[in-house]
């Protein structure tokens, strides 16, 4: 058996937490459907600047955080089985997505 796997990514940025987290609401539907598998359906609420959220990419339910920091994002999931092993292309990917989302 395949242990889920937690995944960590941090984006910088200049925008302060408050414009940052205005993009990332806007665009991160769009980022998840970018992703291998695309997102069939993401579920995401926002506590402050941190917002938990759930999505099926794949057929693999993923969930995690995404704290809104003044000068960085930082991004944590929980990938299910085969999907760990996809950990750093799927990391890669969400940071070059984020990167676009924040500039």
């Amino acid at each position: 058996m395949i242990m889920s796997k937690p995944l960590i990514v941090t984006i910088p940025h200049q925008l302060g937490a408050a414009e940052a987290r205005r993009r990332l609401e806007a665009g991160f539907a769009d980022m998840t459907r970018k992703l291998p598998g695309g997102a069939a359906k993401i579920d995401q609420s926002w506590d402050g600047d941190r917002m938990v959220f759930a999505a099926l990419i794949g057929g693999q339910d993923i969930r995690g955080t995404l704290d809104v920091l003044a000068d960085a994002v930082r991004l944590e999931l929980i990938l299910p089985g085969l999907l760990g092993l996809l950990a750093g292309k799927i990391g890669g990917r969400l940071k070059d997505e984020g990167q676009k989302l924040l500039k």
